[in-house]
């Protein structure tokens, strides 16, 4: 069997694939290859040393000796067989297969006897079988109970077919592996074969690196040989590891994770039937079933590279296929067009497996590796003079001389280096991939019959009947706020709606308003194992283009498989529509819509018709699939399926009768104008859409008399007919790419068909039906409801009284009468009279208005029932221990006001909760306690507060380091008494922040190290939190820098959150925050409001129930956010495992927010979300109001306590046997909701036992502790001396120099220190080295350093240059790894080489020069210089808005790269741009002794006209970058 998932669930509790979202994982990875010389057993030690340097990528379970898996794939090492093979056998190697084989303990000779039936079937020898030697003690517990007998087997084959043993062995191991799962089911699992080859052997299990070569008593055997190494070490979120989870896998070492997986799986699954080739015609079965859905996504790509290394090719080929690179818009390929012409003609027929991923690879021939196309995982090379290619995850990682490195880089973005065993070269990237693009006329191919559907003009039809267009927008589900807000807002800006304060009416399955059928589905989104990417500034190696028509044996290529026809879009307008039916692709078009006469099995016999018509057409040849409702009229009895529903439907049945390959989908449907809505088609199969009614509506806008009056008066910009729609049409596709890159998906071919949602109110017929493979928690209406509530919207378009105008439904806006919210104008005036007069009769109110609410939140369907009888509630604890566990949101200081952010801090700190700072910085005077309050409650120190006390403190206790790294300095993070990692927002999981220019005040911009005015958009969490092990060491920085503050990390509720909290406790996170999906924001784009995320109640009691099970449960704490405003809630979110839980918008409303939902555009009418000055003054707030509420909330919290006969919130933490469904509520539109689901297996739990976490986890012995126990460096710090000192550093030595800046800026605050500690290292620096590093600090470096180097620092000086003794030039090898000066607020850098990709990102003041980049250079750069004097990647200055850059061109190449939609880039025109430049280089000559940046110098009036100047509009008008503002005339 292939490496199986463990099932965390089980799965009648959920319908659909739910083992898809519960196997992630992250590692350390890389290979050894000795070219030139006979296998030697050295390189064996060699790698297992490379295991042991990458522990720390790694994690273990709960018994923390257990590793989560490590490995090595090598040669197979004949001579330590030799006393198990016959010297005869021996000496024909060639002929003889070895198997690596892991069999139950229990059943082992039944599982050896189906091996040996299988190999005498195929006529193989069984030479012997070989117990592998171990040592089971070194083993944790909890691999030794799973630790499998672990046999060898070696065979002989028939010597006259030699050129195909490999194949032969594949067929066998895959016929064994489907006896043993038909005849011995219950034990299959148990059984796995890790390699079965005549070249290669795999070596794993769930071990930590240091004890792989302890256990396997072989690898240490001298007589253990290999010219090559794969290695792999493994953390998983899956929280119960086995053996076979480990890697290698057969073919592959992958760190990273496949976001496309369940498309990749369904679209290799329709394929299956396809798929043959003259190597594998003996043995047909051999393409049966070769991925798996209950299998992990290493385990099924390493199964599909493995079929098409089977069909003959190459692991590069097969890897160029299924992880292409972004070609498109790659200056480099100009080139090479042979490659583009590859990767175009599969494009067609493979999707892209799409996600962040480092493989390493070998054949037993060739062993290499390729990195994704976003080059999101860390990838370093070495290669020796002795012709020793090292690449590994890290640098360092194998000890060599200076003068033997003969060049050492990075792959980069979609790049490939490989080693030729055979042959004994190393090929590079162009090399690899040029000769593989020649082996076919690809080019020729498509220019023969590829079709591309070229745009065509809109519709421009006269003004449409209003009543024909009302009835058409009520039968299809349309309201007023989906034509004005969404369609015309985009026909008018070509943009998204933005909205904010989150979504607070019900689920739209306990609603008793109709909704459509996409409002029952939640996009997923990533989240720690995988990164979200940036639409907006890394557009380039994203792709809305689809290809539409039959897909061909990608294992035989051919040149009429290229028939296919691209679309550069999926939206497609109806004239498109028409031209595609005009191409010479056989289609048909099938209505959906049918005659309703009131049976209930009508749309189920319309639906099986419909799928049975399309499975016909395609058997008949038919290509595109078109499925349209579109009718002459729409008439009362005539009901359409929905659009999405008959999507999925047709999808999935072609998938089953293996016919999906040879047809497209295309939507013709009125059902469709959200973002969202065309997310959900293409996502459920749909190639394109052509949404009529949409385009018809942006018509009849324009076509408005109001319309044309607000162009006139210049209200709205000029447009023409065809611009409206064309503007709705990019707004649409800007939004898709969104909703692509929040799951970290570049390309929408592979996020078609890959279902990344989950389902909310849907129960099993209709999954089953349309959805396979979604899970559906709760379950929810059948077709039959489902229909009857289709019918009811239908139905509104033919009643006698049609209204005039279309309705307004209130899902967006609150408006009396129509949809409930729970923040409506009763609710928040209550509050606000309650926490004012601190009356708790009015609270009461307060408190009733939100208990009767008609079911909003799946824990409104909830009641507790104790077993145990009431107690006094004087023998409850006090409110104060309740109050300690209150904190309010991460609401920013631009955002919010700073009356309001202060406020909260201070109430806060009054009853010693916490609040948050959000991640906007903050203002160090706020960091000491208020003195000289006069009797008006105001004090000179903060004149904008009122209702003061002496004594009181507006520090936030939390402190917030988010993707946008604003005012993330050392001071910063010692004030903090936590520190929150933000993964993901509530509002808008998946994306970053955004504020808008104009509430970038001066004070704003100076705590952000920003420019005032200028818009602040946050990347997407994904610069340095890639992956868990990345989290993993940003929790171990913020650990370093600040030993005292316990680390938060912040999640939001999705299905498989429960994983991914397993890997946060593994990752040393000390609390998890769990939001739901409605939670607040200042600003989000209303299709994420709506439609991403799920309820904190799934999230939390899987997270709860996961950690329970896995023993991590003690290891950290667990707070809930998101909608939380009662006692009442926080009961029932302690019962569910919550220990600590956060108040935003609720906090906001007790303070005087009034709701008026217009933060976003800087107009608060209470100053509570607004910099405006005239409105801040309006604010009337002050921090007994908070202090109130939550006093309320804690007493009520006593008085359920005591009800329910507990005296500590403590011993109700967990108890999920006190929830009980409410029987008394009944929902509209079903009762098949099966709720029950929250507190799944709650029995089966171990008791809970919670000990006191008060103390943070540590780091355990770090290199920063030597060096402050050393005295003299104490004194150094203490009496602000001058200290020089030399030390020798490892790639083990990580955030290296963060504690003692911790401790400086404790001490001095950021700039006070006046001393100068200067220390030299020599060697390797780990990640993170001189993170948030302080004034005074000046760190020296001989060697080189990983990733993140100088993350964050704030002052002082990073010099990195090559050891004495090299040979090669440093200015052409990488020196320093990825995402280097990372939010970097001060200092310098100086680096003696090149730097990796994403060097001096969201950099706000730090000044630096390196000899090359990669790609993304000074993205989101906000200030500070940055001098490249070398070559560089692409998309340089995307988003960069402040500061200057200064980039070497000796190729003339620089300009293709620039990413010119901020910035603008100019030679130097004025003395002081020179000047900068020229000092800057000068320093680096003198710190550095560069050859390059000599060469310059002493070359100045040639290389000076080389450089190009970087300037964003900021900075345009200054002496720097402007002659007009110079102090002199010219350069000279």
């Amino acid at each position: 069997m292939q490496a199986s998932r463990h099932f965390t669930y089980q799965l009648e509790n959920y319908t659909g694939l739910p083992v898809v979202a519960q196997e992630r994982d992250a590692c350390g990875v890389g290979l050894l290859a000795q070219l030139k010389r006979p296998p030697n057993h050295n390189l064996i030690v060699q790698a297992l040393q490379c295991l042991t340097c990458m522990e720390h990528r790694g994690a273990c379970s709960a018994d923390r000796d257990s590793g989560d898996g490590a490995g090595i794939t090598t040669q197979i090492p004949w001579e330590l067989f030799s006393d198990t093979i016959d010297q005869h056998d021996l000496s024909n190697r060639n002929d003889i297969g070895v198997a690596m084989v892991f069999f139950s303990q229990e059943h082992t000779e039944k599982l050896e006897s189906v091996f040996n039936l299988v190999l005498q079937d195929h006529n193989i020898t069984l030479l012997g079988w070989r117990i592998v030697p171990t040592i089971d003690e070194v083993l944790g517990n909890q691999a030794k109970k799973n630790k499998p007998v672990i046999k060898q087997c070696f065979v002989r084959l028939d010597s006259t077919n030699r050129n195909n043993h490999e194949n032969t062995l594949f067929a066998v191991r895959k016929k064994i592996d489907r006896t043993i799962a038909e005849s011995y089911e219950s034990i299959s699992h148990d059984f796995y074969i890790c390699s079965f080859s005549t070249r290669i052997i795999v070596y794993k299990g769930m071990l930590r690196s240091a004890v792989l070569g302890q256990f396997y008593q072989d690898l240490y055997n001298p007589k253990y040989k290999s010219k090559f190494a794969i290695y792999h070490r493994r953390f998983s979120t899956n929280t119960m590891p086995k053996w076979p989870l480990a890697q290698p896998m057969r073919f592959i070492a992958h760190n990273g994770e496949i976001n496309t997986l369940l498309g990749n799986l369904n679209w290799m699954k329709s394929r299956e039937s396809l798929l043959t080739h003259q190597n594998l015609e003996y043995d047909a079965d051999s393409v049966d079933s070769v991925v798996n859905y209950e299998n992990s996504d290493s385990a099924n790509l390493d199964a599909s590279v493995e079929l098409l290394i089977a069909s003959g090719m190459s692991p590069e080929e097969a890897l160029m296929i299924l992880i292409p690179e972004a070609y498109k818009n790659q200056p480099a390929l100009d080139k090479y067009p042979a490659i583009t012409d590859f990767y175009e003609y599969y494009s067609h027929l493979q999707e892209s497996w799409d996600g962040p991923a480092l493989v390493v690879f070998t054949d037993g021939k060739k062993v290499g590796a390729t990195l994704d196309r976003n080059g999101l995982r860390p990838a370093r090379y070495c290669i020796t003079n002795d012709d020793l290619l090292i690449i590994s995850s890290e640098t360092g990682v194998v000890e060599i001389l200076p003068e033997n490195v003969k060049a050492k880089g990075r792959l980069g973005p979609g790049q490939m280096l490989s080693a030729d065993l055979e042959n004994d070269e190393i090929l590079d990237n162009w090399t690899i991939k040029n000769k593989i693009a020649n082996k076919s006329p690809y080019g020729q191919w498509l220019k023969q019959y590829k079709i591309t559907l070229q745009r065509q003009s809109y519709l421009e039809d006269e003004n449409v009947d209003s009543l024909t267009m009302m009835q058409l927008h009520t039968a299809f589900g349309y309201s007023s706020e989906d034509v004005e807000l969404v369609i015309e807002h985009m026909a008018t800006s070509a943009k998204e709606p933005t909205f904010c304060m989150g979504d607070d009416i019900p689920l739209a399955i306990l609603s008793s308003k109709p909704h459509i059928l996409y409002d029952y589905f939640k996009q997923r989104f990533a989240q720690v194992t995988n990164p979200a990417i940036d639409p907006l500034r890394e557009s380039l190696v994203m792709s809305l283009g689809i290809n539409l028509g039959p897909k061909g044996n990608f294992l035989s290529p051919t040149s009429k498989m290229a028939r296919s026809v691209y679309l550069s879009s999926p939206v497609i307008n109806e004239n498109e529509l028409k031209e595609l039916c005009m191409l010479k692709f056989a289609h048909i078009t099938i209505n959906t819509s049918f005659i309703s006469t009131g049976d209930t099995t009508e749309a189920s016999i319309k639906i099986n018709a419909i799928c049975q018509e399309a499975m016909d057409a395609a058997k008949n040849g038919i290509e595109i699939i078109i499925l349209s409702d579109k009718l002459d009229k729409v008439l009362k009895n005539n009901l359409f399926i929905p659009p999405l529903l008959i999507v999925g439907a047709v999808h999935h049945n072609l998938i089953k009768h293996n016919l999906r390959h040879r047809v497209s989908i295309v939507v013709e449907t009125a059902q469709c104008w959200s973002t969202h809505h065309f997310a959900c088609l293409i996502g459920y199969g749909a190639s394109a859409i052509c949404p009529y009614l949409a385009f018809k509506t942006s018509r009849q806008w324009w076509h408005q008399t109001r319309t044309q009056k607000l162009m006139k008066n210049g209200k709205i910009p000029p447009l023409s007919l065809s611009e409206a729609q064309n503007n709705y049409r990019t707004a649409i596709e800007t939004g898709l790419l969104k909703i692509l890159s929040k799951m970290g998906i570049s390309l929408i071919s592979s996020y078609h068909g890959a279902q990344i949602f989950e389902i909310l109110g849907l129960g099993p017929q209709v999954v089953d039906l349309a959805f396979r493979g979604t899970v559906s928690r709760v379950a929810g209406m059948n077709l039959i409801e489902l229909m009857e509530e289709v019918q009811s919207t239908h139905d509104k378009a033919f009643i006698t009284d049609f209204p005039k105008k279309l309705p307004n439904l209130g899902y967006v806006q609150y408006r009396p009468g129509a949809e409930y919210h729970v923040n409506n104008p009763e609710m928040s005036k209550t509050l606000h009279k309650a926490v004012r007069s601190q009356d708790n009769a009015i609270y009461m109110k307060y408190k009733a208005l939100l208990d009767n609410r008609p079911p909003t939140s799946l824990r409104d369907l909830l009641v507790l029932e104790s077993k145990k009888p009431p107690i006094s509630i004087d023998k409850v604890e006090p409110v104060e221990s309740i109050l300690a566990r209150f904190c309010t949101g991460g609401m920013s200081l631009g955002a919010l006001s700073r009356e309001t952010h202060e406020t909260l801090a201070v109430a806060m700190n009054r009853i010693g909760g916490k609040s948050n700072s959000g991640e906007g910085g903050e203002d160090p005077k706020r960091f000491t306690k208020v003195s000289k309050v006069n009797a008006l409650g105001v004090t000179e120190e903060f004149p904008h507060l009122k209702g003061l006390k002496n004594n009181d403190l507006a520090n936030s206790s939390i402190k917030q380091i988010a993707s946008g790294r604003f005012g993330v300095t050392p001071e910063y993070l010692m004030s903090g008494e936590q520190l929150e990692i933000k993964i993901a927002q509530g509002a808008k999981p998946g994306e970053g922040g955004q504020l808008p220019g104009k509430k970038v005040s001066p004070y704003i911009a100076e705590l952000r190290n920003c420019k005032p005015g200028v818009t602040l958009i946050s990347p997407p969490p994904h610069h340095d939190i890639y992956s868990i092990e990345d989290l993993s060491q940003l929790i171990f920085d913020l650990h370093q820098i600040n030993p005292n503050a316990k680390v938060s990390v912040k999640l939001v509720s999705e299905i498989g959150i429960g994983t991914i909290a397993a890997g946060v406790a593994k990752g040393n996170a000390d609390i998890i925050q769990i939001s739901g999906h409605d939670g607040g924001t200042g600003a989000s784009p209303l299709s994420s409001i709506k439609h991403a995320g799920s309820p904190w109640e799934l999230g939390l009691t899987e997270v709860h129930h996961l950690l329970c099970k896995n023993h991590l449960r003690d290891r950290v704490v667990l707070r809930v956010d998101g909608g939380l405003r009662t006692g009442l809630d926080i009961i029932l979110a302690a019962a569910m495992g919550a220990e600590e839980f956060g108040f935003g918008t609720i906090a906001m409303i007790a303070t005087g927010c009034v709701m008026a939902r217009i933060c976003h555009t800087n107009n608060c009418p209470v100053g509570v979300a607004t910099q405006r000055q005239d409105l801040r003054n309006r604010y009337p707030g002050i921090p007994a109001d908070l202090v109130n509420f939550f006093v309320f909330v804690a007493e009520e919290i006593r008085v359920e306590l005591a009800n329910l006969g507990y005296s500590k919130l403590d011993h109700l933490i967990g108890s999920l046997d006190l929830l009980k469904v409410n029987q008394e509520v009944s929902l509209a539109k079903t009762r098949n909701l099966k709720i029950g689901s929250l507190f799944y297996e709650s029995l089966d739990l171990p008791d809970l036992v919670l000990g006191s976490r008060d103390k943070p986890h540590q780091n355990g012995p770090v290199l920063d502790d030597e060096l402050l126990a050393d005295p003299a460096i104490i004194e150094a710090i203490t009496k602000q001396k001058d200290i020089s000192k030399q030390i020798k550093i490892v790639n083990t030595n990580r955030s290296v120099g963060a504690r003692i800046s911790g401790k400086i800026a404790k001490m001095y605050g950021n700039k006070g220190f006046a001393g100068n500690i200067n220390l030299t290292f020599s060697g390797s620096a780990g990640q993170s080295y001189g993170a948030f590093l302080s004034q005074g600090l000046n760190f020296t470096l001989l060697g080189e350093a990983n990733d993140y180097v100088g993350k964050g620092i704030n002052g002082g000086e990073l010099i990195i240059k090559p050891e004495q003794g090299i040979t090669y030039a440093p200015s052409e090898q990488v020196i320093i790894g990825n995402t280097c000066l990372y939010g970097a607020t001060g200092g310098y850098l100086f680096a003696n080489g090149q730097a990796g990709e994403r060097f001096a990102v969201r950099n706000s003041l730090a000044h630096a020069v390196v000899e090359g980049t990669g790609d993304h250079a000074c993205e989101y750069m906000t200030g500070g210089v940055v001098v490249v004097i070398g070559p560089s990647g692409r998309n340089i200055g995307a988003g960069m808005t402040g500061g200057i850059g200064y980039f070497l061109d000796e190729d003339n190449s620089l300009m293709a790269k620039i990413n010119n939609e901020i910035v603008k880039t100019q030679k130097i025109s004025t003395h002081e741009g020179e000047q900068q430049l020229k000092g800057l280089l000068e320093m680096h000559v003198n710190k550095t002794n560069s050859p390059k940046a000599k060469l310059i110098l002493q070359e100045w009036s040639k290389f000076l006209p080389l450089f190009w100047q970087v300037v964003p509009p900021a900075e345009v008008d200054t002496p720097l970058t402007n002659i007009a503002f110079s102090s002199y005339k010219s350069l000279i």
